[in-house]
């Protein structure tokens, strides 16, 4: 046997017992939940969960190959929910079957239509805009738009990470959706070329990145900003937060471009009726609350106040696209960014 395919065996089994052990250990549990998620993000809600209902929950955190995952692991699979974020992720989900689909009154009368999918096999739990991040010091009060992003006034004075992150293409499936191809290949054009320094890091370091002077303008999350400003750990970050503004822009015929961390029934869910629970439990005013004040998200149910730090980034007019409408549109805004060379930053 050659060393390389000993190697790949040695793989093969380490990988294999790794997830029996993961999925012996999720077994156990009332509820079983694979999330994308950080666990330090939603272990305030499977309290709050247990608390209320006395059912217990196992979390498995799986940052990429979540899908994968679950369709390997077939009928046997332990997973009762799909935690995800970005419709990106969910309609992956869906794409790969790993869902069932749920009708269900109360997630229904909490979510809106625009934040559910279609053939009912995910809905969404909590918003985030996607936003200008913007200098105290060398940005004004203008309004801004995401087309005038391209306009060459910014030219240098841009970062971003990777257009091809989940929220990146996300975005620009939602500008295809507004404008066609055409518009948004000479869009993205414009965006690149005004990019201070190749696309890199994550949505806090453009925020750092526009602290330092490297640039005027950033394109983030809203909530990392909440979670910059309250950053006891890493006080750094309060300052990075301090040098911005969150400004909210729009599309010129809509409004401002809004994702989900949304959820999903699994397929072979053992625990149906637990499974089926928990998801309402998230979108009721308890845990709607919570992601408000611990995660600084966007209630998706009417009525759930945001928390004062998120109050204080202004209105926001969510965009009336639907997120069906928005998922289908990003293999070809995918596409699009490799087309530009987005990636490798500014060629004029």
């Amino acid at each position: 046997m050659s060393p390389l395919l000993a190697r790949s065996l040695r793989s093969l089994v380490i990988g294999a017992l790794a997830g029996t052990a993961l999925t012996g250990a999720a077994s156990a549990a009332d509820v079983n939940i694979y999330s994308s998620r950080q666990p330090a993000l939603i272990q305030p809600l499977l309290d709050a969960f247990t608390k209320k209902t006395g059912l217990t929950t196992a979390t498995i955190f799986i940052e990429k190959g979540l899908e994968e995952r679950v369709a390997a692991e077939g009928a046997n699979s332990p997973a009762d929910v799909v935690l995800t974020v970005d419709v990106g992720r969910l309609d992956a989900a869906k794409q790969a079957g790993i869902l069932q689909p749920l009708t269900d009154e109360i997630i229904e009368r909490d979510i809106p239509l625009a934040f559910r999918d279609g053939d009912k096999m995910w809905a969404g739990v909590t918003a985030r805009g996607r936003v200008v991040y913007a200098s105290r010091e060398r940005v004004g009060d203008e309004p801004i738009t995401y087309e005038s992003l391209a306009d060459p006034k910014w030219k240098g004075k841009i970062c971003i990470r990777s257009g091809q992150h989940q929220y990146n293409v996300a975005l620009v499936a939602a500008y295809l959706a507004h404008h066609g191809e055409e518009e948004t290949r000479a869009w993205l054009t414009g965006l690149r070329d005004n990019l201070a320094t190749p696309p890199q890091g994550g949505d806090r370091d453009q925020a750092r990145n526009i602290a330092s002077g490297q640039c005027d303008i950033a394109i983030g999350n809203t909530y990392y900003v909440g979670l910059m400003q309250n950053n006891e750990k890493e006080p750094e970050q309060k300052d990075w937060a301090a040098a911005i503004k969150v400004v909210m822009p729009t599309f010129e015929n809509g409004g401002t471009h809004v994702n989900i961390s949304g959820m999903g029934l699994a397929k072979n869910a053992p625990n149906r009726a637990n499974a089926v629970k928990f998801m309402e439990f998230l979108t009721e005013d308890e845990a709607q609350q919570i992601y408000a004040q611990i995660n600084y998200e966007y209630p998706l149910k009417a009525g759930v106040a945001v928390s004062d730090t998120v109050k204080a980034f202004g209105e926001m007019k969510p965009d009336t696209l639907s997120l069906s409408e928005i998922a289908a549109q990003r293999a070809k805004a995918s596409q699009l960014i490799d087309e530009v060379d987005f990636d490798n930053g500014p060629k004029a």
